[in-house]
């Protein structure tokens, strides 16, 4: 094998493909959890878990309450990404990838994707109450002069376990 075919082959073992998965709390984020990481499994990627701490409406009077407000949003976060990170070993026998922002949920995605060149795919899970199809899927359909540099992927957000693993 030539010193060229080695060094590709590094670099392609370096380079894996990202699922990112914005989540939230909501079932339906569950569902794209589990879809990323069947298709993460199978094609040898990475999953991307993104929490993202929106900033709170308290005024500079209340400065301390705020500073409260966002350390224990961030203990949260924390905690329900690593709860999430533990049901995707799990799972999917991966370990996903953990990242918080603060900031407008739509800009902090938008800032995940351009900065990282690994990201490939952006995972969502469309809600099925009576209120649409959940924020985050409003949120890329309404993007359109900003639209997504990547593909997205939305998965119903009722599928079975059985329909998930089989369009996986």
């Amino acid at each position: 094998m030539s010193e060229s075919e080695t060094s590709s082959q590094s670099a392609a073992l370096q380079k894996r493909r990202k699922f990112l998965v914005i989540v939230d709390g909501t079932p339906e984020s569950e569902v794209a959890i589990h879809f990323a990481s069947l298709r993460a499994s199978h094609t040898g990627g990475v999953v991307t878990l993104l929490a993202v701490i929106e900033p709170g409406e308290a005024s500079q009077q209340w400065l301390g309450v705020k500073n409260i407000m966002r350390e224990e949003a961030r203990e949260e976060a924390e905690e329900l990404l690593h709860r999430l990170a533990a049901h995707v070993n799990e799972y999917a026998g991966i370990m996903p990838e953990l990242i918080i922002r603060e900031g407008r949920r739509d800009e902090q995605v938008m800032q995940l994707i351009r900065e990282d060149k690994d990201v490939a795919i952006l995972v969502l899970a469309a809600g099925t109450g009576k209120e649409g199809p959940g924020p985050l899927v409003s949120m890329v359909a309404s993007a359109s002069e900003k639209a997504f540099p990547i593909p997205v992927t939305v998965v119903p957000g009722d599928l079975t376990e059985e329909a998930l693993r089989s369009l996986a």
